[in-house]
């Protein structure tokens, strides 16, 4: 019995570590703390000087421009080039934007795409401070984020908090889906439209654009990578190309004997309800009733899909789309055009 006691006297932490567990825990958590407020200093910091201030006016009547809210934006371009949302510039008469040293200047215009609520303005100003863009590839659930904007008006307004999820698909005004965007626990509110999602290195990883109401905590914002590629298309042309098809259609569950028989590997496709007359689905004799399983070499299970693979279609490409009509599979090739745009 002695040398068991011993051998368990021996063994025991040296130290007084778990005597002494309560205020060595509390002092790792304060050193935790003191990082974590520090990354977050750090990154708003860095991030700051490139946000800035929307504010845009509608024409009224009498010639005279009536305030009609606003948002925030960032620097992406050392010569003022701004990225924002498109809803907040939408319709705007005149723009003019503040920058964090007090600046004001108007603003111009270069590009909207409503498809995916972003838009590209112009400053005429010398020096300005360009945000540092991340690459939201490389983003993960769980890790810091941190929002920077000007919520109802009180401006450079910082909040954190952390990725929720990512991939998620939200839709646009113009009732497109925008993919592969990033949810946030970050607090956003009216005004932080446009603003930067940043990590805790200070790097744009996204563009905030919407919450769901009256839900707290489910706030999202658009992929850096897809808010770059956007940008750099309206920079060149002012607005996207994408294909247009002309045809209305809903999401249905296609018969089993249709999926053995043409061993087509999904459940659901899209229904032609109609096609609009003279429009390229017309051209290429697409008809109601037919059922599209697939655009080139992507499967097609419903309006989603064929609009994330029109908005990847340039026009004037010609593409063969697979249709069953009827209990027969056609291959047809269609020409999509160019869908008009909306400024």
């Amino acid at each position: 019995m002695a040398r068991k006691l011993v051998r368990v006297l021996n063994n025991w932490p040296s130290g007084g570590e778990n005597l002494n567990r309560g205020p060595a825990s509390a002092g790792n958590d304060a050193a935790l703390l003191d990082s974590y407020s520090t990354a977050v200093a750090g990154a708003a910091e860095k991030a700051s000087p490139s946000v800035v201030n929307i504010r845009v006016f509608h024409s009224r009547q009498a010639g005279a421009e009536r305030p009609a809210g606003g948002g925030s934006g960032f620097l992406f371009t050392p010569d003022g080039f701004i990225l924002t949302n498109s809803h907040v510039v939408h319709g705007a008469s005149k723009t003019v934007v503040t920058l964090m040293d007090g600046r004001r200047f108007e603003a111009e215009l270069i590009g909207s795409d409503p498809d995916t609520d972003l838009a590209v303005v112009r400053i005429g100003a010398a020096g300005l401070t360009a945000a540092q863009l991340g690459d939201s590839r490389s983003l993960r659930v769980g890790q810091i984020a941190i929002a920077i904007g000007s919520p109802y008006g009180f401006e450079y307004t910082v909040t954190a908090g952390v990725v929720s999820a990512l991939g998620r698909t939200l839709r646009s005004v113009s009732g497109r889906l925008i993919d592969n965007v990033i949810q946030t626990d970050a607090a956003l509110n009216p005004g932080n439209s446009g603003g930067p999602l940043v990590n805790s290195r200070g790097e744009v990883i996204g563009v905030n654009t919407a919450t769901i109401l009256p839900a707290q905590g489910l706030c999202f914002a658009i992929g850096v990578n897809t808010a770059e590629y956007i940008a750099g298309r309206l920079i060149k042309d002012g607005r996207i190309r994408r294909g247009y098809i002309g045809l209305a259609g809903q999401n249905i569950v296609l018969p089993r004997r249709l999926i053995r028989f043409h061993q087509l590997g999904i459940e659901a496709a899209l229904l032609v309800v109609s096609v609009e007359p003279g429009s390229p689905a017309e051209k290429a004799g697409l008809r109601e009733q037919d059922m599209i399983v697939a655009w080139g070499e992507r499967k097609v299970t419903g309006i989603e899909d064929l609009q994330r693979v029109l908005s990847e279609t340039q026009p004037d490409t010609p593409v063969t789309a697979t249709v069953i009509r009827g209990s027969e599979k056609h291959a047809l090739e269609i020409v999509p055009a160019d869908r008009p745009s909306r400024r």
